[in-house]
């Protein structure tokens, strides 16, 4: 069976019934804090989720995915597919309608132009877009009518919903962005802090790493909605206060990813004034181990390909440093309920779980050390730590600021202080390590560490674009003004090879094979090391109706819906 006989047919025809609102504006202010500060307002330049969904409050996709994971229509008035015509019957071109009247923030009309547009500003040589995978084999846009953008593939493409689909490939407007391609990306600052969109907020001020303060869209295409007549999104301190500050004291309206131990989050929910919403998508706390040596003495190399790293470029010491990890007790201690263990970085959906790595499930501290003597790492100068020909088994391990966090580093360097690896402790502001200052050393895509630890996740349940963030061009370097998604730098003909045979694969059993393959080289290649499947766990006042916990787009997707319930 074909993927566009199952995905095409299963997409959703029509959005979300709208909720019942008074007029636009109505309810005042909402506030919702990320203990992740924004530090930009597109996902073109951040890899960063916290930066991808604060931009969706303001700028918009085509179509993107309900909280079920069907794709439904959003700037359109229907998702092409092959039964309805919009997608060619060889699959190497989908047809987008715009909605009839759309504008801008600023009142001018959208236009097929700014669709064609977005896909020249992402892939603009010398460019450093952070989500370039989603234009994946896109050779042209044709634009035959103000309302038609025709996207043409070099080869046919059996889910063509990479470009302008989800949270993550959103649409900008050609007029604002005009001058700002290329090498001009970063430097183009009113632009990326305040940028005209078609969602139901607009950015009226935008301070990097603290607050952001919106208001109500006035040319929002549904003329009641947003409820809201402005939002404030406060950024930075970290889960603990975030979640007190909606399920204890009242003071904010909805608080993002509240990454605390399960106790945590019953004992503050105890105080009456909010609710905990958990739901579970693809998001995995994992290390990512850094194949490239990141010397400052090697200057402006430092961190690039052109210089490996003095041991991780073994795989016998990435083996044995997964190996040592107890993931059931990481998982119990940090998310409770709230986590559940794996051994893959593709966990779902069920058809791309792979079953292949599950020895990682049981920690073997005497396997490893077996292994790295095998491999003649030993301690030759009794001082607790392994060598080889005069290289020592010295970890810096970076992370974000998060007590979960902390913990799970703790619990890691003692570990691996048991198989005579020594291991340095770091950790960065989680608005900094995840933000896109290129010329910051803290960023999780410049690295500049051996080992780093964070989630991600991807938009919808396809994982073809996802996968392909694994490339070797998908490396982050100068040339790219640090974006990227491949931060351990590794590269691999094979690899990339099943990227292009997925790409050009309709039958849905076989997609599920080349995806389980991709994972599988990355987990036996040690590269990667997933710790814990997470539930996502947000919060929300009990006076704020309207939210939906959605894990396969922008967790604010649905905030024009949002709005004040009645009596409260």
């Amino acid at each position: 069976m074909k993927i566009k006989a199952l995905l095409l047919g299963a997409i959703a025809s029509t959005a979300l019934a709208p909720m019942a609102m008074a007029e636009r504006g109505s309810d005042g202010e909402v506030k919702v804090i990320y203990w992740q500060a924004p530090s930009i307002m597109t996902p073109y330049l951040s890899g960063g989720t916290k930066d991808l969904e604060a931009a969706s409050l303001v700028i918009e996709p085509l179509a993107r995915y309900d909280q079920d994971g069907n794709m439904v229509p959003w700037l359109v008035d229907e998702v092409p597919t092959v039964a309805n015509g919009g997608v060619s019957e060889d699959l190497k071109s989908i047809t987008w309608k715009l909605k009839e009247g759309l504008l801008w923030s600023d009142g001018t009309p959208v236009t097929s132009e700014d669709v064609k547009f977005t896909w020249e500003y992402c892939t603009a040589e010398g460019g450093g877009c952070a989500q370039s995978e989603k234009f994946l084999d896109v050779v042209s846009i044709d634009t035959p009518d103000e309302l038609t953008a025709v996207v043409n593939f070099s080869v046919a493409k059996p889910f063509p919903y990479g470009p302008f689909v989800g949270a993550q490939a959103p649409i900008i407007q050609k007029a604002q962005f005009a001058d700002c391609m290329g090498p001009r990306m970063p430097e183009c600052t009113e632009a990326n802090f305040n940028p005209v969109g078609t969602g139901p907020f607009t950015v009226t001020e935008f301070r990097p790493n603290d607050v952001v303060t919106l208001a109500a869209n006035e040319n929002y295409r549904d003329p009641a909605k947003p409820a809201f007549a402005t939002m404030t999104l406060k950024g930075g301190g970290d889960a603990n206060a975030a979640g007190r500050a909606v399920l204890e004291t009242g003071e904010f309206d909805y608080a993002w990813n509240l990454q605390l131990a399960p106790e945590v989050l019953t004992r503050m929910e105890e105080a009456g004034k909010g609710t905990n919403v958990v739901s579970f998508g693809t998001s995995v706390e994992r290390l990512h181990v850094n194949l490239t040596d990141v010397s400052p003495d090697l200057g402006d190399e430092r961190g690039t390909a052109k210089h490996p790293h003095p041991f991780m470029t073994d795989k016998a010491v990435r083996q044995a440093l997964s190996m040592a990890i107890d993931r059931a007790l990481l998982t119990e201690i940090g998310y409770g309920d709230f986590g559940r263990l794996t051994c893959n970085v593709l966990p779902a959906p069920a058809i791309y779980a792979s079953t292949a790595n599950d020895d990682c499930l049981v920690q073997d501290i005497a396997g490893a050390n077996a292994l790295l003597d095998e491999a003649g790492w030993v301690d030759s100068n009794g001082n607790g730590i392994r060598d080889k020909d005069g290289v020592e088994l010295s970890i810096l391990f970076q992370t974000s600021v998060n007590a979960v966090r902390q913990d799970y580093q703790a619990l890691i360097k003692q570990w691996w202080s048991e198989i005579g690896v020594e291991t340095e402790l770091r950790s960065i502001d989680a608005s900094v390590f995840f933000g896109s200052d290129p010329g910051s050393p803290d960023t999780f895509q410049k690295f500049f560490a051996d080992v780093e630890m964070f989630t991600n996740n991807f938009d919808g349940t396809d994982p073809e674009a996802y996968m392909a963030n694994w490339s070797c061009d998908q490396f982050p370097r100068p040339e790219t003004q640090w974006q990227g998604n491949n931060m351990m730098r590794f590269c691999s003909e094979e690899y990339d090879a099943l990227i292009e045979e997925m790409a050009v694969t309709g039958d849905i059993e076989k997609r599920a094979e080349l995806a389980k393959a991709m994972n599988d080289i990355l987990m036996q290649e040690y590269v990667m090391m997933p710790l814990t499947w997470r539930g996502r766990n947000s919060a929300h006042s009990n006076t704020l109706g309207g939210v939906v916990l959605n894990v396969w787009d922008s967790e604010l997707w649905n905030v024009a819906d949002w709005y004040r319930k009645q009596g409260s």
